[in-house]
């Protein structure tokens, strides 16, 4: 038998599959992705986001849905939850909250499997990926056996976190992913006081990174406490604050990635 890498497959009923990660955790690529898709639902796109962390999966909690579990269809296939016009699926629909999640690389599989091909999504425009950190075992699953329209690559300023940011581009760039280009994220704080503008995590780092890689930079996004409180209590920014420039950001970032990508 011929002996190669697996044969990619598009994602059943779904027309454009954009990934986004970060190759490290805590530098906010789940909140990212979660505004991401609901700015394409907003924009009158079908969309979905699915959630790729097995162990660690966030997007039940930004999307307002713990505790709620997915039903299945006539063919077995699962069916997504949907909020604030959102069709999503995660691992943390089907195990419960406060179970953790002990599994080897087999159980791993097994679950990433039925998440990236046994979903009934009902035909979407647009798929967001919120992969989890690293580029391990379940990234090169997910670039290997699906059709990935394109990566975004998000990052914090500082050097620590750009490290990893550069693994990822690396990888996606040895799988052949397009790489749409990289958001800076929590890039600055303004004082609603004084109006000063402090760099808490260092200035302009993937700005400068970019250059080196010869990737665009898609957007800035500031660090503001409403982006964090608005994700805690379920209900993003794009949803809990429309008319914000926060959420313009994010739209922004939406309609330059639909223009990327013709769709």
């Amino acid at each position: 038998m011929k002996r190669g890498l697996p044969t990619k497959r598009p994602i059943k009923d779904v027309k454009k599959v954009i990934a986004v990660s970060s190759a490290k955790g805590g530098v906010g690529k789940s909140t990212i992705a979660v505004n991401l898709a609901l700015s394409f639902a907003r924009s009158g796109l079908r969309a979905g986001i699915l959630d790729t962390d097995i162990f660690g999966p966030s997007v039940p909690a930004l999307l307002n849905l713990e505790g709620e579990e997915p039903r299945l269809s006539s063919n077995n296939q699962l069916i997504p939850l949907t909020n604030y016009g959102l069709a999503s699926m995660s691992m943390g629909y089907l195990v419960p909250t406060t179970s953790a999640i002990v599994w080897r690389g087999l159980m791993v599989m097994k679950a990433l499997q039925q998440l990236l091909h046994e979903v009934e999504w009902g035909g979407l425009d647009v798929l967001v990926l919120d992969l989890p950190p690293g580029t391990g075992d379940v990234q090169l699953t997910i670039t290997q056996q699906v059709v990935l329209d394109g990566a975004v690559i998000v990052s914090t300023p500082q050097d620590i976190a750009l490290k990893d940011a550069v693994r990822g581009v690396e990888m996606f760039r040895k799988v052949e992913v397009p790489i749409l280009g990289m958001v800076q994220n929590m890039s600055a704080f303004t004082c609603p006081n004084c109006n000063t503008t402090h760099s808490i995590f260092g200035r302009e780092g993937v700005t400068r990174k970019c250059k080196e890689l010869g990737i665009e930079l898609l957007t800035d996004i500031p660090l503001h406490p409403r982006i964090c409180d608005d994700a805690d209590r379920g209900k993003p920014t794009v949803v809990a604050e429309p008319d914000s420039e926060r959420a313009r950001v994010f739209m922004d970032l939406a309609k330059d990635l639909r223009g990327k990508l013709q769709f």
